[in-house]
């Protein structure tokens, strides 16, 4: 349907200027009955979005500050691959204590979302210790070698429990006020082990440094497997250690 899927918020709606949202949307700033939001069109189906859009809405109503799915003029929370959300404000973290704040904020996320179903075709980094492919990922794409490499960091956190993790922590997805931490920018959540989002800068997350080590060979050999192959995709792949 496109971006004409806009009309299905009403009347008084309008597509102001294009945003920075990746390879996989096209993100727009919008004006929904006078209030600024962000509209993000993509090919997820369905399902993807039914997942997403729930999440979004328990956590805000579990007091997070995260962006909301605005629902259309007949009450769906998104249409034609189409999703807007509420506008966040904020910067990103500068400091080590913004980065404390962070982390506190990612823990809370994978609190209140222990025992969350998968998001609808995609695989953990468990599951693919044996799955080849799972929404982006495609390990045949990979060098064997690096597949090996990439199953044997994820095998460290195995059997661990899982949760709904964000998925993509950096300071673009990042909003920081003096009063609270936003998380943006949903599209790479899933639920995994939560060490996968506490790969953070001075390690705000105070792992020790066993655990700081496990969690930061798996988060680049995620990181790797889901870019594959771009420049970022072999660097990070090439910070994963030989078996």
């Amino acid at each position: 349907m496109g971006w004409e899927a806009l009309g299905q918020w009403g009347d008084d709606v309008t597509r102001i200027e294009s945003l920075s949202g990746g390879v996989a949307n096209d993100v727009w700033s919008v004006r929904v009955g006078g209030r600024l939001a962000v509209g993000r069109l993509g090919t997820r189906s369905d399902a993807d979005l039914a997942w997403e859009t729930g999440l979004l809405h328990h956590l805000d109503r579990q007091g997070l500050t995260v962006p909301v799915p605005i629902p259309t003029a007949d009450g769906r929370l998104f249409a034609g691959g189409l999703v807007v959300m509420t506008y966040v404000e904020g910067g990103p973290p500068e400091t080590p204590a913004d980065w404390r704040r962070v982390a506190r904020i990612l823990r809370e996320l994978h609190r209140l979302t222990r025992g969350w179903p998968q998001r609808p075709g995609w695989r953990s980094s468990a599951d693919l210790l044996h799955a080849r492919t799972g929404t982006r990922i495609d390990l045949g794409a990979m060098p064997p070698e690096g597949v090996a490499r990439c199953r044997a960091a994820w095998a460290r956190l195995a059997g661990r429990p899982t949760c709904v993790v964000h998925g993509d922590p950096n300071p673009r997805n990042l909003r920081v006020t003096a009063s609270r931490v936003a998380l943006i920018d949903w599209d790479e959540s899933h639920v995994d082990v939560p060490d996968l989002d506490l790969v953070l800068p001075g390690n705000a997350a105070g792992l020790d440094d066993s655990a700081y080590d496990i969690a930061a060979q798996a988060s680049a050999a995620w990181e790797a497997a889901v870019c594959w192959d771009d420049d970022h995709s072999v660097r990070r792949l090439a910070e994963v250690r030989a078996i």
